[in-house]
């Protein structure tokens, strides 16, 4: 049960009942003012996670209210209530402080979800350092989104080691955000204001990685036409980041140590040694300790690399973070999008939190993505949701029983569009996702079935 304190703030008595009940229903404690002067008496006094003021009230408005509650209490979050139309009040709101605002008509979904964000945001910290230590903004990329206290604990004690030059080591499954966290070492680094390099260990054949590592000469190799200079080079000064580690040939782990070690390059077909200063941050989805126990990675390596060793958590060890992720993600890419930024039904929040993720952050990132395009700005129902162990599954239960033996071809096709449309509950959309053909077919397909039936009649 959710015992967090809300203070609603209306000269109405059915909305003050109305919005206290709605809230009590999703687990909030509730506290009624009927005025504004009231309110700022009781905010002074109290300790309220969040406070809902209606923006039209007589004596003291609603924008009275939000400035007097920043001067006391500036981190209280404060929604707003106006009435539609009035997009340029709002607007006003927000630029005077305010967390958010609804528009009436809303539905008790609606609050429940827009206090959840709300509640959420003044938890979550970030890449950024603002006065609170809260990011909000979409303006800046490759933030990390958290409120859970693991990875709070995780990025404070990054921060606290940051500016020393020792090597990371960050571990953890694909999508997880290992990339974010090595970003935010280098960010909070006495390094900061210089490069920052990656370089993919998976990505690169291993014949071509240790030129794009350490740099070349003019005619070090067939096609070297000029002198490159390797990610160590680029980086120098900065922080290197050696992305899937334990992907590295090992007879290059070798060379790797060795410019760990000397600090030093030797570019291929070079006749002389390059000092570098580099500050190196090395990430792996494997167990690098089996590795070194199956002679697949150098135990010197390992030990050089695992000064500071750091293992980020999969989703499902942090699912607190799943309204704050989805609600960054769903005004991401309805900003992206142009659309309207989509909030999530009871019901989809409920399937979202009893997934797994395999893929974690990035898999539920793509989730929502994908949601907004299909609910078109609305709300996101179970039906917007495609999830990929589940639409494996259902494309083989669809399959299974719309083959029956001796059946056409014709007959087969039919029967899997109308499986498909009955498990989805009718939407063409979705549809037409799972079974890779576009809603014009479909609905094409449904209108020559439905011309049959007439003719047969």
């Amino acid at each position: 049960m959710n015992t967090k304190s809300i203070l609603v703030v209306d000269d109405e008595p059915s909305m003050r009942i109305a919005l206290s009940e709605s809230l009590e229903s999703c687990g909030y404690t509730v506290e009624l003012s009927e005025n504004g002067a009231d309110a700022l008496e009781k905010v002074q006094g109290g300790n309220f996670e969040v406070v809902i003021t209606d923006m039209r009230m007589p004596g003291m408005s609603g924008m009275e209210v939000l400035r007097g509650i920043k001067k006391f209490s500036p981190r209280i979050p404060v929604i707003v209530i106006t009435a539609y139309g009035t997009v340029n009040t709002a607007v006003e709101a927000m630029k005077e402080g305010a967390a958010d605002f609804i528009m009436k008509p809303f539905s008790v979904n609606h609050l429940e979800s827009l206090v959840k964000k709300v509640l959420a945001k003044k938890k979550v910290t970030d890449t950024g350092d603002s006065e609170d230590g809260v990011k909000e903004s979409l303006s800046q990329k490759r933030t990390i989104i958290t409120g859970n206290e693991a990875m709070l604990t995780i990025m404070k004690l990054l921060k606290s080691v940051s500016k020393s030059k020792a090597s990371v080591l960050i571990q953890g499954e694909s999508g997880t955000g290992k990339e974010l966290v090595a970003r935010y070492i280098h960010r909070h680094s006495d390094r900061a204001d210089m490069p920052f390099v990656g370089v993919n260990c998976a990505a690169i054949p291993g014949n071509l990685l240790e030129s794009e590592m350490f740099g070349h000469e003019k005619g070090a190799f067939t096609g070297a036409s000029r002198r490159r200079l390797g990610k160590f080079e680029m980086a120098a000064g900065g922080t290197l980041l050696l992305d899937e580690i334990g992907e590295m040939d090992i007879q290059l782990q070798a060379k790797l140590l060795r410019v760990i070690q000397e600090s030093e390059v030797d570019r291929l077909g070079g006749s002389a040694s390059v000092p570098v200063d580099v500050r190196i941050i090395a990430t792996t989805n494997a167990d690098l300790r089996k590795y070194v126990e199956e002679k697949k990675f150098r135990e010197d390596l390992y030990y050089r690399l695992n000064v500071m060793p750091v293992r980020v958590p999969p989703l499902r060890e942090r699912m607190d973070d799943m309204v704050v992720l989805c609600d960054y993600f769903l005004e991401k890419y309805g900003r992206l999008g142009g659309t309207a930024i989509p909030v999530l039904s009871k019901e989809a929040v409920e399937i979202l939190e009893g997934h797994e993720w395999p893929g974690n952050v990035r898999e539920l990132e793509n989730v929502i993505e994908r949601a907004v395009l299909l609910s078109g700005g609305e709300t996101i129902l179970p039906e917007h949701l495609y999830l990929e162990s589940e639409s494996e599954q259902s494309e083989q239960s669809l399959l299974e029983p719309a083959v029956p033996e001796g059946a056409t071809l014709k007959e087969t096709e039919k029967r899997l569009i109308f499986k498909t449309l009955e498990r989805v509950k009718g939407n063409r959309t979705r549809a037409s996702e799972i079974l890779g053909i576009s809603v014009r077919t479909i609905r094409n397909k449904l209108n020559e079935y439905e011309r049959g039936m007439e003719a047969r009649g």
